[in-house]
């Protein structure tokens, strides 16, 4: 059948509603006006044009207020949207795609996956149950079994937003409940991640988890309430009841600082405030610890104070197990 092409005051005036013209163009092979359900409904190859954002699937149909103006855009059969600024672009794919024609929000259900290209290489790829997509802001909401991938950075969380600027180019990701980051084999857990790709600082709080595999394949695992990774300058921090795990080292502080070695793996952690380190039975406190992976050793400066423990025990039992001078 012939494709129709429509621009919105010529499909509208088919219904008999007067409007202005606008920058809406529907094209499919079929059209038809449904009065009780109040939609203009279109079949066979449907592409809807919007300014800069164009939908494209098998079968759409479009809904009207009961001030009889447009509201809703649906797709159905897997469609896709996608939108152009400059060199970059975003596309969005999913079982159902719902566009308002008056907020410009793009809503995705069931399937959903939404690339930012820069050129031809994406950029940036999220895979959920939901999305949505704001034209006017640039934000991109995603809910329910979230997931990223940013260049090296791989993430799982439950909702996650990306925002970008009036160009398209990327400004920050969020990461918010049950959020997981993977990065060149390393993980960090938190009940959120923020990622401003300005700064190039990725930062998380609550219940925040860090492991780092080292190159003898010994894992240095990081606990605390905040942790901070400024990417440029390959330097970690932490704060807020901080613990270290690494080896046989046990080490809690307020706050610290990593420091990689020259083939950039964390090697240097520094305990700012009163801390303490654990080897075997030996609990050492300081105001300042320094501890290095390779090689293995630590420093501890301010106010030092040694605990060992049961220092007393493993003898022959002809004493009482404590220490005396053999009087």
């Amino acid at each position: 059948m012939k494709k129709i092409i429509l621009t919105l005051i010529i499909s509208l005036a088919i219904v008999g509603i007067a409007v202005q013209a606008s920058d809406l163009v529907i094209e499919s092979k079929t059209q038809s006006y449904n009065e009780q359900e109040n939609k203009l409904k279109f079949d066979g190859n449907v592409k809807v044009s919007v300014d800069d954002l164009k939908v494209v699937g098998n079968r759409a149909d479009v809904s009207m207020d009961q001030n009889q103006k447009l509201d809703t855009a649906t797709f159905y059969d897997k469609p896709y949207a996608y939108e152009v600024k400059k060199n970059k672009k975003r596309e969005v794919k999913a079982n159902i795609l719902k566009m308002s024609l008056i907020t410009k929000v793009v809503k995705a259900q069931g399937d959903t996956q939404s690339i930012v290209f820069d050129g031809k290489t994406p950029v940036v790829v999220i895979n959920a149950d939901e999305q949505e997509y704001d034209t006017k802001t640039g934000i991109m909401t995603a809910t329910g079994s979230v997931t990223i991938k940013y260049k090296e950075l791989d993430t799982l969380s439950d909702k996650a937003k990306v925002r970008t600027d009036k160009n398209g180019d990327l400004k920050d990701i969020e990461l918010i409940g049950n959020a997981k980051i993977k990065q060149q084999g390393n993980e960090s857990y938190a009940d959120r991640f923020f990622y401003d790709s300005v700064t190039k600082v990725l930062t998380a709080t609550g219940n925040t988890t860090s492991k780092a595999i080292m190159d003898n394949g010994t894992t240095l695992l990081l606990k605390s309430r905040r942790q901070e990774y400024a990417q440029e300058k390959n330097i970690f921090n932490a704060s807020g009841n901080v613990r270290v795990w690494y080896d046989d080292y046990y080490a809690v502080g307020p706050k610290i600082t990593v420091y990689p070695n020259k083939e950039g793996k964390p090697n240097e952690v520094y305990f700012s405030g009163r801390s303490s380190i654990t080897q075997g039975v030996r609990t050492i406190y300081a105001d300042k610890i320094k501890m290095t992976m390779k090689p293995k050793n630590f420093h501890a400066d301010g106010n030092t104070r040694t605990v060992i423990k049961n220092i007393g025990s493993g003898d022959n039992g002809d004493s009482d197990g404590g220490i005396s001078l053999g009087l």
